[in-house]
């Protein structure tokens, strides 16, 4: 996405309905029936039916890349690709190795060609192309992994504690990874949290529009709470410019920062600490939910802090009671109260065997999919 950002990783102003545009020409735009005209009336009928910016970015993202790889071959128009086309495109991904010489991940070819199906799939339904030809396209078979690095109670701790809050943007940085760590919410969550969404009174945050458009609420907690106070009361006025602007966490020019500069600067305290592990966001979100469970909290209360729909079982998320949440929350999270921990915590549901092991790929195949997300908003900067 070509977004100018000013040093800090800060995105400066942009009058809303303005789609940023991509640097690099594929295709021919001057071609109704080309490839690239059919990507876009593709990402508009994507928005008509609710698709986020982000989504919508992504998606144009990928189909981009399988256009400019088809027009190198002579294949311009949707009805010039095939089977075997796509045959060829999925081969072509597998054998593709990055400027460092390793090979794209099984989840960023699986990223790259679930829009193109879906793209030829759309076409098809539509009557512009007589038959899909990716109907029979499997995409790569997905590896369940452990995530590589977590970070134990006083590893959390340490990284927290790099933070210097005597200065506004040290507090201000320690207070978003509190808000990582007592959440678990994602990096693009954090990002465009704004202070209204902060229930003071019940210390409960309201995460909108979250990954696939769905709202929730969950707990902050004590400990977090306080910090988000702190910030409040000292560095967010003297970053904030414009009145206007309710984002709860400022860049030095005032305005909001951007999601993968909130995953660099975190990584940045990750390493700091000397721990010999790196991540960003994702670091936090994935060790919030380790420690919860570690510490006896119900599969579908994870899941309802996180915000998973459903894992890859056969256990569906049911919606839970807020104030049933924050006992669980306060009682399983190291990190959820200020001074004493609660007792008599409410009795959980016992969960099937391979509900964690389900819930853990799931947030591993998360960090796979926000890594490959970080590095393509990095690739499409000026």
């Amino acid at each position: 996405m070509s977004i100018r950002k000013l040093q800090n990783g800060t995105i400066p102003f942009r009058p809303r309905g303005k789609k940023p545009r991509f640097i690099k020409v594929i295709g021919d735009p001057r071609d109704a029936r080309g490839l690239y005209c059919a990507m876009q009336r593709n990402i508009e009928h994507r928005a008509v039916m609710g698709s986020t910016e982000s989504g919508q970015h992504s998606a144009e993202r990928y189909i981009r890349d399988f256009i400019e790889w088809a027009d190198a071959r002579s294949v311009t128009h949707p009805e010039h690709v095939t089977q075997a086309v796509l045959e060829r495109y999925r081969r072509w991904l597998y054998y593709y190795r990055k400027k460092d010489g390793a090979p794209l991940s099984i989840a960023s070819q699986r990223s790259k060609l679930t829009p193109v199906k879906s793209f030829f799939k759309w076409l098809a339904r539509t009557g512009q192309i007589p038959a899909n030809p990716a109907a029979e396209i499997d995409l790569p078979r997905q590896v369940r992994r452990l995530p590589r690095h977590l970070l134990s109670i006083e590893e959390v701790e340490k990284v927290l504690a790099g933070a210097d809050t005597s200065t506004t943007i040290g507090l201000r940085d320690r207070t978003m990874m509190e808000v990582l760590y007592a959440t678990g919410m994602r990096r693009m969550e954090i990002a465009q949290l704004e202070i209204g969404d902060i229930d003071m009174d019940k210390c409960v945050v309201l995460i909108r529009e979250g990954k696939g458009r769905k709202d929730r609420l969950i707990p902050l907690g004590e400990r977090a709470l306080h910090w988000v106070q702190h910030y409040l009361d000292t560095s967010r006025p003297r970053l904030s410019w414009n009145q206007l602007d309710n984002t709860l966490f400022l860049g030095q020019e005032g305005v909001g920062l951007s999601p993968t500069w909130l995953s660099t600067q975190v990584a940045h305290y990750v390493k700091k600490a000397q721990l010999g592990k790196n991540g960003g966001c994702h670091l936090f979100r994935h060790t919030m939910a380790t420690l919860m469970l570690e510490g006896g909290a119900d599969i579908r209360y994870i899941q309802a802090m996180l915000g998973h729909v459903e894992l890859s079982t056969t256990q569906i998320y049911t919606q839970v009671a807020i104030k049933q949440l924050q006992k669980v929350h306060a009682s399983t999270h190291p990190g959820a109260l200020r001074h004493v921990r609660q007792e008599n915590a409410p009795t959980h549901q016992p969960a099937p065997e391979n509900a964690a092991e389900a819930l853990l790929a799931a947030l591993d195949a998360e960090a796979e999919e926000a890594a490959e997300a970080e590095k393509t908003e990095k690739e499409d900067l000026p």
